[in-house]
């Protein structure tokens, strides 16, 4: 009966399904929810800036009306931060809308969109929920294989995402080594690099990639405001490129796509530069506890540049489900990733010290 309501390549769609919510498992499991800890989307575990609750709190009388489609401020405030033209930024309901605009606008149905094995699920959800085709493209250690990904370039790609760091591996692609790859994509393949975690990355290999904006018309960097700055509600991200790519993802953009709370939030939390270098340190820590008990429990880790750790649980196809069933009913929410076609493994985000702490000796009873 759905026949007639959606093509084939729809139907053909297995939904994205978002990390369990704190609710859910407490109504599942019997649990109290202040007592439960999510270690499963990746969200900044500091929650929001206070910078931002205020910036909302003064925006919040003005709901009644329609929010800037154009983000004047928000756009503004980008643009001194990276050195870019206001005409030069697309703002996004999340860096995930970016994402579905550069496939809605630059791919039409039947040509190929290029992306690698392990890489966000979004990208090959995207390509199919257009008709696109999806070329995945076998991993390189967990990572983007940057002279594979070239080689599977058709005559009829038109889109080549990117993500630097990785999500869900962690994985990391050295700025040289995109850039002699961005000097080989085709012109006419637009390539989106997706940079939704750049900010956790150390400062000794962070790079600006709004200078290849402005060196390569193909390019688009996405960027969100979900991780390091505490906005995962709040849904607001933005993409940078050349007058010509955003000209045309405004075409397709839906006129009021980013909230105004959301755009207020977004604003202070950019300019709270204490708070980013507060997420940052929160994160290294964890991360060094995090990896330091997995090798003390023989456990195998993907080095990460995230603020999350891809880690093995097991060695047969069931452990991941296994183990975080068992994990949830402890309490402890963390993201499975067989859809990724990791079964034996487990994402964990990294949260507080005494989440991590929390989730670790959750982990040891579990797998004794």
């Amino acid at each position: 009966m759905s026949d007639q309501f959606a093509p084939e390549y729809i139907r053909a769609i297995a939904p994205y399904q978002a990390g369990k919510p704190i609710s859910e498992v407490a109504r599942e499991f019997g649990l109290d929810e202040n007592r439960i800890i999510k270690l499963a989307s990746n969200e900044n575990p500091l929650g929001m800036p206070e910078s931002a609750k205020k910036a909302i709190a003064n925006e919040v009388g003005e709901t009644g009306r329609y929010p800037d489609a154009n983000g004047f401020a928000l756009k503004k405030v980008i643009g001194e931060r990276y050195g870019i033209a206001q005409d030069w930024i697309t703002l996004g309901n999340g860096s995930n809308d970016i994402i579905e605009l550069a496939a809605r606008t630059f791919v039409q149905q039947g040509q190929s969109i290029v992306f690698s094995e392990y890489s966000f699920l979004v990208y090959a959800l995207v390509a199919k929920a257009i008709g696109a085709k999806g070329i995945q493209v076998p991993s390189k250690e967990y990572g983007h294989d940057l002279d594979a990904m070239l080689k599977a370039i058709t005559a009829d790609t038109r889109l080549l995402f990117l993500a630097n760091p990785n999500n869900p591996t962690g994985t990391f692609l050295q700025p040289a080594d995109i850039e002699a790859f961005l000097d080989k994509v085709p012109s006419r393949v637009v390539v989106v690099i997706d940079e939704a975690y750049n900010e956790y990355l150390d400062s000794s290999i962070q790079y600006d990639s709004t200078e290849w904006v402005k060196k390569y018309p193909n390019l688009l960097v996405s960027r969100t405001f979900s991780k390091a700055y505490g906005l995962a509600g709040l849904r607001v991200g933005f993409g940078l490129a050349h007058p010509e790519l955003t000209g045309l993802l405004n075409r397709v953009r839906q006129p009021f796509n980013v909230n105004a709370l959301a755009q207020a939030a977004a604003v202070a939390a950019l300019n709270d530069h204490e708070f980013l270098k507060k997420s940052a340190r929160i994160n290294a820590d964890g991360y060094r506890y995090l990896t330091q008990s997995f090798e003390e429990m023989g456990l195998e880790y993907v080095p990460s540049h995230g603020n999350f750790v891809l880690v093995k649980v097991g060695n047969d196809d069931g452990a991941g489900s296994r183990v975080n069933q068992e994990l949830l009913k402890k309490g402890i929410i963390v993201r499975p990733v067989n859809a990724y076609g990791l079964p034996k493994w487990l994402r964990i985000s990294i949260g507080l010290p005494e989440e991590n702490q929390a989730f670790i000796s959750a982990l040891k009873e579990v797998l004794a």
